[in-house]
């Protein structure tokens, strides 16, 4: 089992295609779901936790859309997350080490005393992880796909968000 679902990894597809925008330019989460080949509600619902955490901003209407609500730089995959699913531990100590066959019905005192070192371990592990992902963004990420994804595929995607926008009159919008 993963700690993190796919609803991470889409959200991190979908401020890729946000990123890849350009200043001021919205997306509609439902282009943003057809362009993924998921359901709108999906999509929605992941927008709705992403602006809730103020990664991004909507413009409402038929010619609305959703924008980064700060620069790529400046949202980190820790902030993805956490935004879409929670801050959960990694770990949660179920204080087994007072379940003992050999304590009849009560554990004595020293059983529980202290923080279990399978939990200070995992404690570590956890504050490894956020930090890493703390330290990654979402800029670095885009350029990661920049390199790896040819350009033709790229300026397609790119003309396929463009033109799913004329038809709705949506152009580049201003966030002043």
């Amino acid at each position: 089992m993963s700690q993190f679902g796919s609803a991470v990894e889409y959200a991190l597809h979908s401020l890729l295609y946000l990123a890849r925008a350009g200043d001021g330019a919205a997306r509609s989460a439902r282009d943003i779901a057809e362009f993924q080949e998921l359901s709108v509600d999906y999509v929605a619902k992941l927008f709705t936790r992403m602006e809730k955490a103020g990664l991004v901003t909507s413009i409402e209407g038929l010619r609305g859309g959703f924008y980064l609500a700060r620069p790529a730089e400046e949202i980190s995959m820790l902030d993805v997350v956490d935004a879409v699913e929670g801050q959960k531990p990694l770990f949660e100590c179920r204080e087994v080490r007072t379940n003992c066959v050999l304590f009849d019905e009560t554990a004595p005192a020293w059983s529980g005393r202290g923080v279990c070192g399978i939990h200070a371990v995992m404690l570590r592990a956890d504050a490894a992880m956020r930090a890493s992902l703390a330290q990654e963004n979402l800029a670095q990420l885009s350029r990661h796909v920049a390199n790896v994804v040819p350009k033709v595929h790229r300026q397609a995607a790119n003309d396929w968000f463009q033109d799913r926008g004329a038809a709705r009159g949506q152009g580049a919008r201003n966030r002043g």
